[in-house]
């Protein structure tokens, strides 16, 4: 009988403590409605930004969306649990400001798209090296604790950063058009998928590759969508962010009532 209330005892303990670990997180669950607002933010940030620079001065552009971006991250960080619209927030303002920074490195350094890529892939390798020597993780499941969301938002701005560049390179570079750049990421989003249930890939390492190649996938379709260059068909930058912004706000709207992405982790 004792041993029984031990095991009893032990159970909800460790209920409590998956219960704890929940309350901690600020991030939402890896669900199919986090992979489709991934991709939606990835397309709007390519659009807004492309939006905002051709239409008010650039520089004024590129100083709003770093204001955005502050403003955005300080509230994620000031909140103390996973929130869906705070959260995505700050992943499309993340999205609007790393299109402008991949951006200036090429518009205004001249920096060709294969060097930046080159660049931002090297800068995300040191941040996923530096923040696993610290924290011995880089699941997404244990952003538990301030550092480890600053290494999270660290690595979040980067990948963005590279995927733009990533986008434009076989899009202009390469010359395959939005569309075709688009087909190839669509492609290249399958690899890690397979290889984690086929071939064993750490669930990790497939989460990331997958996370690097929404945001080209995304950029490319929404390009194709809104420019008349490339093989785009012209939409406009504006209507195109209109029609994401809709989207986007109707999922996480959904996901604010269902609370979908914010259930315990199994």
């Amino acid at each position: 009988m004792k041993a029984l209330r031990q095991t009893i005892k032990d159970a909800d303990e460790r209920q409590w403590s998956r219960q704890a670990l929940q309350a901690m997180r600020k991030v939402p669950e890896v669900t199919i409605y986090f992979w489709i607002i991934k991709l939606l933010t990835t397309a709007m940030g390519e659009s807004t930004t492309d939006y905002l620079v051709y239409h008010i001065n650039p520089y004024i552009a590129v100083t709003l969306g770093g204001i955005g971006l502050a403003l955005a991250l300080v509230l994620q960080f000031f909140v103390r649990r996973y929130i869906p619209w705070v959260y995505w927030l700050a992943v499309l303002m993340v999205a609007i400001f790393g299109t402008m920074a991949a951006d200036v490195v090429h518009i205004v350094l001249g920096i060709p798209y294969l060097i930046s890529t080159f660049f931002f892939a090297v800068v995300l390798a040191i941040v996923f090296v530096v923040w696993y020597a610290s924290e011995k993780t880089l699941s997404i499941h244990s952003i538990t604790t301030r550092r480890r969301e600053l290494f999270y938002w660290a690595t979040v701005m980067v990948t963005f950063a590279l995927g733009t560049a990533a986008g434009d390179m076989t899009a202009a570079t390469l010359g395959l058009g939005y569309f075709s750049s688009g087909v190839l990421f669509a492609i290249l989003i399958a690899v890690p998928a397979l290889a984690y249930f086929f071939l064993g890939l750490n669930q990790v390492a497939a989460f990331w590759f997958a996370y690097i190649i929404t945001r080209p996938l995304g950029a490319s379709f929404a390009d194709w969508s809104a420019k008349p260059t490339l093989g785009g068909i012209g939409m406009g930058d504006g209507k195109v962010s209109l029609v994401l912004a809709v989207l986007i706000i109707s999922f996480v709207a959904y996901l604010t009532l269902t609370r979908k992405d914010s259930k315990s982790y199994s």
